[in-house]
């Protein structure tokens, strides 16, 4: 997946999707598939649905023979669908995603698209109320993750199972599990080089401290999150805190403000 981007480019763009700027407003043009998807992610943290979108269909017709980068475009696009609640069309994208990677040999590119494949459609099963079949997925992401020891390069897929773990924990009741995964997550990524795991992180503690009853620690940290993500211009993170806001006693504007942001840039919420 060696990008073609002029020297310090690529960090440029690494920066705004996974690193310490992911509110960059101007970023570098991509001059290859994997700039564009860097490009996609960066917008997508930043909720510019309708841009990120662009820059995907771009990154497809760029990625040539490159399976695993052909796999993470994929599984963003199911990514940025799930994000607004589209879960049973996102397991589509992400079980297209894994499906690019047969027959595809391991390596670390190939193990972080499988483990974004089955943390996508551990969370998409999720989102369907399918509790049993994420916890199934998730566990063949944990066994890729276990196989490749301590790759350094796999720090997100790490971070993003706890994530679903503590989604399907809280789905299914179990608060304490839930917080567990969170507080895992938030250890990894306070030790990763990226803002938006960071944000992340902190918003699902916020929400296991709600599903405990631990009111006033959930808004303390949800208050943050939102502090955080108008901060860094993570406009769908600042949405999701205000509405957990909203949903445990406290009232606000800002997830009604957000989510007209997010449809003027080009997200349409799921409506049943």
């Amino acid at each position: 997946m060696r990008s073609e981007l002029p020297p310090g480019s690529e960090s440029d763009l690494e920066a705004v999707a996974f690193g310490a700027d992911p509110g960059r407003a101007r970023l570098m043009p991509a001059v290859d598939a994997r700039s564009a998807w860097l490009r996609a992610v960066a917008l997508g943290g930043q909720g510019h649905y309708g841009r990120a979108r662009s820059e995907l269909r771009a990154a497809r017709s760029l990625a040539g023979p490159d399976r695993s980068l052909q796999s993470l475009i994929v599984s963003t696009e199911a990514s940025l669908l799930r994000q607004l609640g589209w879960h049973r069309t996102a397991a589509q994208r992400d079980g297209a995603a894994l499906a690019l990677l047969n027959g595809v040999s391991s390596d670390t590119d190939s193990t972080a698209a499988r483990c974004d494949g089955f943390t996508g459609l551990a969370a998409d099963a999720l989102g369907v109320g399918r509790f049993a079949l994420g916890h199934r997925l998730i566990q063949r992401c944990d066994e890729m993750l276990d196989a490749a020891g301590a790759d350094q390069a796999l720090w997100r897929q790490h971070i993003r199972r706890q994530w679903v773990g503590a989604e399907l924990a809280l789905g299914g009741g179990d608060a304490r599990r839930a917080m567990k995964h969170a507080q895992a997550a938030k250890e990894l990524s306070d030790t990763g080089p990226s803002v938006r795991h960071r944000v992340k992180s902190s918003l699902l503690v916020a929400a296991c401290f709600a599903a405990s009853d631990r009111l006033a620690e959930a808004h303390s940290e949800a208050r943050e999150v939102v502090d955080q993500s108008a901060r860094f211009g993570l406009i769908p993170l600042r949405w999701a805190a205000a509405m957990l806001l909203a949903g445990t006693g406290c009232p606000n504007e800002i997830a009604a403000a957000s989510a007209s942001l997010i449809f003027r840039r080009g997200g349409r919420f799921y409506q049943p």
